[in-house]
């Protein structure tokens, strides 16, 4: 079987569920035949390995390492859901400290390390801030660095689609923007449902605006539901939709669900979040969405709250402040 590259991607964090199921989407997808696991949790990772050789992926080549430095180098392609999971009662914002500490370790590994990298996707939440501390410690490019938000319009589109007994097909253009978080701006303007606009629908006998807003709530708190069902976070889409992102960066089928990226413009600065992104060979771009006055508040504000994060882990002193990220990031 052909593969999409022979060079070496890095899964970071490959002893947990997300990290392990990253890995076996990598091999399945055939986007290298190298491939090497990091985690410093040795025994889980040796698991991990075994039962991945045991898949019978003959024509891979599959290391494993609890060494951060032999795991980065000659690493062109990153993926990391290397931070602490979150857990039933936490929100991903609860995570940021240690979280933030981790992503600050991460970027500074891939500078010394992984010099020649040319994608890095940051899973592990809270993902807007995780993906902007690894971004200025790296001193990677912003196209170089995205991270997971697609799951929340993913989200969308499924809860869609089963209130409208449709197949997934039939629903397009289901965005979410902003934060990865509580404050996420759901657009319910750019979406079709089977070619007609979601918005001639809500309100009327077809989508009340009370299942219209049970439906929205469903996706903000997504994650939690599964926590709730499952005794754990979520594991499978995040490890297949990063994956697919990090697919589209090698050279593959181009990426276009809103993935999280560095935002520096005359809306938005200093900033990490979701956007209307693009992922293709040349990394992770994005344009402006026009939506509705609503719409448009809702991101404003999610923006602001993002700030406040930012801001939070520079009082840390996990980043220095924003006039100085070009001492640590000359494309900053």
């Amino acid at each position: 079987m052909k593969f999409l590259t022979d060079k070496k991607i890095t899964i970071i964090g490959a002893a947990g569920m997300i990290g392990s199921n990253m890995a076996q989407c990598a091999l399945m997808l055939h986007l290298s035949p190298n491939i090497c696991l990091y985690d410093p949790y040795l025994p889980g990772l040796k698991g991990v390995a075994e039962e991945l050789l045991q898949s019978d992926f003959n024509d891979a080549e599959i290391k494993h390492t609890d060494d951060i430095k032999e795991a980065l180098k000659d690493a062109e392609y990153i993926v990391s859901s290397g931070g602490a999971p979150r857990k039933s009662g936490m929100t991903r914002e609860d995570l940021l400290k240690g979280n933030a500490e981790i992503a600050a370790e991460l970027g500074k590994n891939i500078r010394l390390y992984a010099p020649a990298v040319k994608h890095v996707v940051v899973v592990f939440n809270p993902a807007d801030i995780t993906g902007l501390v690894t971004l200025i410690h790296s001193g990677l490019k912003p196209s170089q660095i995205s991270t997971l938000a697609a799951l929340d319009s993913t989200r969308l589109r499924s809860a869609l689609a089963k209130h409208f007994k449709l197949p997934m097909n039939k629903i397009n253009n289901c965005k979410t923007l902003g934060g990865h978080g509580e404050q996420m701006t759901i657009f319910a303007s750019p979406i079709k449902i089977d070619g007609i606009s979601l918005l001639n629908y809500i309100g009327t006998e077809m989508l009340p605006i009370n299942e219209w807003n049970e439906i929205k709530e469903h996706v903000i708190q997504g994650g939690k539901e599964i926590i709730d069902l499952r005794g754990r976070s979520s594991f499978q889409s995040p490890a297949y939709l990063s994956i697919k992102m990090l697919e589209a960066s090698i050279g593959g089928k181009q990426f276009k669900l809103p993935a999280g990226t560095y935002v520096n413009n005359n809306a938005f600065h200093n900033i990490f979040m979701a956007m209307n992104t693009r992922i293709d060979c040349n990394g992770i771009s994005y344009k402006t969405i026009n939506g509705t006055e609503s719409e448009e508040q809702q991101l404003l504000y999610s923006y602001l709250h993002l700030c406040s994060m930012r801001d939070e882990v520079i009082k840390m002193g996990v980043i220095p402040e924003i006039k100085n990220w070009g001492v640590l990031n000359p494309y900053l």
